[in-house]
């Protein structure tokens, strides 16, 4: 933990930290060293949970709260006001990385956000804009000169590719959560959900592919039934159901 910022530090030379782990024999392909955004989003929101929980139990909450005020506080530095987006990592070893990643979805997706509500949206939009597929986000935009829009080729190239641009399934869940909090528009939400509903009966009968290449017609790539992008899709589905129930009539999907 920064103590200047409140902002959790992790990584060292050679070592894949994150979930986006590629190695290439001594090669690190997405090294993330530094104070990567989703693991300080997660962070932010254990430290809220925690006040939450020790509330419930009638336990001094201070200590969590203060962390997570010093980590809300910190958290504003990922915000990249010329960009628009967040950086995908801060102080690295050659300082912040304005990479347009998924990883900052979690900074909306979560219960607890660091952001208000109009850098919540706009977070949104632009992952919807530059990473939004059918099936998943891309795990890093098309015009970053380092985009890999096919997870084709030996071992090594598809592992460089594997977090260059490669579309990962399990990402819509927590885009559609952000979608769904910051726009509450069940309509739009289950439109994202469709073709991911289509691939059981289309490629792994019954379940999800783990990846997709980033470029159209966006072929399943990888394991054929991968769990995290299974779990992903029931919790997101879940979601929609339950917001569903609860929304006005205006906002439901007509009975066919």
């Amino acid at each position: 933990l920064d103590h200047a910022d409140g902002l959790l530090r992790a990584g060292e030379e050679g070592l894949q930290l994150t979930w986006m782990d590629a190695k290439v024999g001594g090669w690190v392909a997405t090294p993330r060293m530094g104070k990567p955004v989703e693991v300080n989003a997660l962070w932010y929101n254990a430290m809220r949970a925690m006040a939450g929980f020790a509330r419930i139990a009638k336990k001094p909450a201070g200590e969590y709260g203060d962390l997570a005020d010093r980590t809300e506080a910190g958290f504003a530095r990922f915000w990249n006001e010329s960009l628009g987006y967040c950086y995908d990592v801060l102080d690295g070893p050659d300082g912040d990385d304005p990479s347009l990643r998924p990883n900052q979805i979690f900074a909306v997706s979560l219960p607890a956000s660091p952001f208000g509500s109009d850098r919540q949206r706009v977070i949104v939009d632009v992952c919807a804009r530059e990473l939004l597929t059918s099936y998943g986000l891309r795990s890093l935009a098309p015009d970053h000169p380092s985009y890999v829009g096919q997870y084709i080729g030996d071992q090594p190239s598809r592992d460089m590719a594997y977090h260059q641009g490669t579309v990962w399934g399990w990402l819509l869940g927590p885009f559609v959560t952000a979608h769904l909090k910051v726009y509450r528009d069940p309509i739009r939400v289950q439109s994202f959900l469709t073709p991911m509903i289509r691939h059981l009966q289309s490629h792994g009968l019954g379940t999800l592919s783990e990846i997709f290449d980033g470029d159209p017609p966006f072929t399943p790539r990888g394991c054929i039934a991968q769990a995290w992008t299974v779990a992903e899709l029931l919790r997101a589905w879940e979601t929609l159901v339950t917001f569903k129930k609860g929304a006005p009539a205006s906002a439901r999907p007509r009975k066919k």
